[in-house]
């Protein structure tokens, strides 16, 4: 397992990999240092934390990417079902809750509870790849965001910009990262050598 910090305009960002897939990506405020020491991941790169980052590059520059790295996140089926659905949510559109919860019970059969929903949204351990922001309350109540509310306006405001214009998005700052073959890109970051 390995991770790299990716500082973005939200502040700086723990990926991480097994090598395969991106199996974490936490904002700032997420307890991204615990979760990565409890996988007993080292600071390093490889091909998905590249990825991940080229896809963040793109996105934070106000563009929908037009691939998505593998992701393996780990949890209970229900909620790799909820997470699973958060990636069908097309780029500058929202849900709610209660519309994940009627999908799953329609597809299950039964009843869903939109709280329950929020849980596993809540825990979701790859944000922005699987987008979590995306999800708003009843009535389009910006609720319940892990990152921090201020951080899913900026998201959704970075999207709706985006897809308004069809192009490079006015979206804040920028920096640039060094990468292994020494070349820089958009965003700033740290990996260890």
């Amino acid at each position: 397992m390995r991770y790299c910090r990716y500082s973005s305009p939200l502040g700086e960002i723990r990926i991480a990999s097994d090598g395969t897939a991106v199996t974490g990506l936490w904002l700032p405020g997420q307890g991204g240092e615990e979760k990565i020491a409890a996988m007993g991941a080292t600071l390093g790169d490889d091909e998905m934390l590249r990825m991940a980052r080229t896809w963040l590059d793109c996105y934070f520059d106000g563009e929908e990417p037009d691939f998505m790295p593998p992701l393996r996140p780990a949890g209970t089926p229900f909620r790799l079902g909820v997470w699973e659905i958060l990636r069908t949510i097309p780029y500058g559109a929202t849900t709610t809750y209660g519309q994940i919860a009627a999908q799953l019970a329609a597809a299950r059969g039964g009843r869903m509870s939109a709280q329950a929903v929020g849980g596993a949204v809540g825990s979701n351990p790859i944000s922005i790849l699987i987008p979590c922001h995306r999800v708003v309350g009843a009535g389009g109540q910006l609720v319940g965001y892990a990152g921090g509310v201020d951080k899913k306006v900026f998201l959704l405001s970075l999207e709706t910009r985006g897809k308004a214009r069809g192009e490079k998005s006015d979206s804040g700052e920028s920096g640039s990262a060094l990468h292994d073959d020494g070349s820089r890109s958009g965003r700033n970051l740290s990996i260890g050598r």
